[in-house]
């Protein structure tokens, strides 16, 4: 198709790089419940507050602190999208955008995506996403804090070129939702 994107190369992986993508599955798959406020920023200057909640697998809610009127749930079956101020409610497939992985049975990073990039630092993993049915879609970067391994933040860069970075404050995995 003239106007399909190009999908981004498979990022070479050594045996330590792939060793960290099996624990990096093993963490989310051994995820059940996890609660965190959050800070967003957008590369278009946007900036807000919420909570997160992930209830695995299939169940997630984003709140957005005031003024932000956004409410995001998936609820097993579908992403719900609600802007209160504009009474609007838009309903997605839960694999939806390149953040749906979280929400799959079991969380895969080579099943139905493509590792574009993974990076080490002293004490970080960074692994960049992208679906592989449609890598115009954007992508996601999962960072994590390593050692012991913990979920930090996520970058998704929209089919528009819109980087939003999600940094996760004081996660709590198992807590009742």
């Amino acid at each position: 198709l003239a106007g399909a994107a190009a999908a981004p190369p498979e990022a070479i992986l050594s045996a330590a790089d792939r060793e960290d993508i099996q624990r990096i599955e093993t963490y989310f798959n051994g995820i059940e419940t996890m609660r965190a406020r959050f800070l967003q920023v957008s590369s278009n200057g946007a900036y807000s507050e919420g909570t997160f909640s992930l209830w695995r697998p299939g169940r997630m809610r984003i709140e957005y602190d005031p003024p932000v009127p956004i409410l995001i749930v998936a609820d097993g079956r579908s992403l719900v999208y609600h802007d209160k101020k504009l009474e609007q409610v838009s309903y997605l497939g839960l694999d939806s955008g390149p953040a749906g992985i979280l929400l799959a049975e079991r969380v895969s990073l080579t099943d139905t995506v493509t590792v574009t990039r993974f990076e080490r630092a002293a004490k970080a993993l960074r692994v960049t996403l992208v679906k592989k049915d449609d890598a115009g879609e954007g992508s996601i970067t999962l960072i994590f804090e390593d050692r012991p391994l913990t979920f930090r933040k996520w970058t998704i860069v929209d089919a528009q070129g819109i980087e939003t970075t999600v940094s996760l404050l004081g996660p709590r995995l198992g807590v009742p939702l």
